[in-house]
């Protein structure tokens, strides 16, 4: 397609980092992104927490470039950056004047060959953390059921199911030494994929990067912890309930496919044509004819990944906040009632072309922006080791069948694997347990 017809240039120095370039003038603006193959699933007991932590230690000070000075020199040159914990990942970007390469690329350069792993910058952070914890996580509606609740009820494996914010006692007992080993056991070139997009000369971007990064010395390759689940997928289902929320939710989760496998785009699209936009089915169907849902929202590996760094083993999994005269059992029905109308009928060109179109316009329009072009092309590179992929993968989306997607709703809508959550507000759970004693 012309239209998606990225350039993309990769090569991988000496100690092990992989590089990708993706040059366009349109903006006077670059983007350096840099992502690390360490997430919360990679942490082991008595240790969880770990990954996000590092993601807070990492903006604490450096070798040359004293704890603020990353954050002043960025501002002050008119960008902007941060950073983020997921499951498979660790991530940090910056988004410069197109002037200011040189700089972004130094200062992620000094903080990997040498953060400033202090017992001062541990107690700091580890407050920083329980407090983001207080305030952003446990202070939150749904927060706890979904991203705490919710993976212990769908997976089996430790690895899968443990906080990735993790716990107090976790972070208290963590040592200055265990953080140092964590950093150079993870942070390392060869553990890293740094990708620059926008406007950049590219002799230019691969000389700076070969200066900067080229002395980092490579570590051992970490060990990966096997993270394989039950097949068949045991069914489960629980109760949350939650102090904070106004309305009910309920999550339904199916085990999901393997990465880049036929169903893995087959996925891509039926998830269009149940969940996105008012003209899916879900919205037709559960919001604007029957009134029994506020809103949803659902992925293949939700709450913790997309469909671009889904990395299996996960679920396609759907929350619904619903209305409270709307039992979570009615709405199971109602819900399954449309996987089961896509299984038995199948899908019209007409209703395809348009989630087609949708896609389409929703990835070219992303690839726009820098910054999104560059952790795309990092995630491919770090996941499928092949950042071309961005050229290749919209085909493959647009050749998916309704044949295909009739076929998947078939195979991956079983009652036999589920997981489901049911998130009850505390008023409507007294309530019922006030009923139920009246009853009684």
């Amino acid at each position: 397609m012309k239209d998606f017809q990225i350039p993309v240039e990769s090569f991988t120095l000496p100690n092990g980092l992989r590089v990708v370039l993706s040059r366009d003038t349109a903006v006077p603006v670059v983007a350096i992104y840099l992502v690390f193959d360490v997430g919360s699933r990679v942490e082991v007991p008595g240790k969880t927490g770990f990954a996000h932590l590092f993601e807070h230690m990492m903006f604490q000070g450096s070798a040359n470039a004293p704890k603020g000075m990353h954050f002043q020199l960025i501002e002050s040159n008119g960008g902007t950056m941060n950073g983020s914990t997921h499951w498979d990942y660790t991530d940090y970007y910056e988004v410069l004047p197109s002037t200011q390469l040189a700089l972004g690329l130094w200062l992620e350069a000094d903080r990997m060959r040498g953060l400033a792993v202090t017992q001062e910058n541990l107690d700091n952070q580890r407050d920083a953390v329980k407090q983001e914890r207080l305030m952003s996580f446990d202070n939150q509606p749904y927060a706890t059921a979904l991203l705490e609740r919710w993976p212990e009820l769908a997976y089996s494996n430790w690895q899968n199911t443990h906080s990735l914010i993790g716990s107090f006692e976790d972070l208290d007992a963590a040592s200055v030494e265990d953080v140092d080993a964590f950093f150079h056991t993870y942070y390392a070139p060869n553990n890293a994929v740094l990708v620059i997009s926008g406007d950049f000369d590219p002799e230019e971007a691969r000389r700076l990067t070969e200066d900067y990064f080229g002395d980092i010395p490579a570590q051992p390759q970490p060990r990966r912890p096997a993270l394989d689940e039950p097949s068949p997928a045991p069914p489960a289902q629980g109760r949350v309930v939650d102090a904070l929320a106004q309305v009910p939710g309920l999550v339904l989760g199916y085990p999901g496919p393997a990465r880049r496998s036929a169903d893995y785009f087959t996925l891509v699209l039926l998830d269009i044509l149940l969940t996105a936009g008012e003209s899916c089915r879900l919205f037709q169907a559960l919001v604007k004819e029957k009134q029994s849902v506020i809103q949803f929202e659902a992925s293949l590996g939700w709450p913790f990944a997309s469909t671009m760094d889904y990395r299996e083993p996960g679920r396609y999994s759907i929350f619904l906040l619903h209305n409270p005269a709307v039992t979570a059992e009615e709405l199971r029905r109602q819900v399954e009632a449309e996987f089961a109308r896509l299984a038995s009928d199948g899908v019209g060109e007409a209703e395809l072309e348009r989630a087609r179109t949708m896609i389409r316009s929703s990835r070219v329009a992303q690839m726009q922006s820098c910054l999104s072009r560059a952790t795309t092309l990092g995630r491919y590179m770090l996941f499928d080791g092949e950042p071309d992929l961005i050229n290749r993968d919209m085909q493959r989306l647009l050749e998916v069948s309704a044949d295909e997607i009739q076929d998947l709703a078939r195979r991956l809508f079983r009652p036999d694997e589920i997981a489901v959550l049911h998130v009850v507000p505390a008023a409507m759970n007294r309530e019922e347990a006030g009923a139920q004693g009246e009853t009684a």
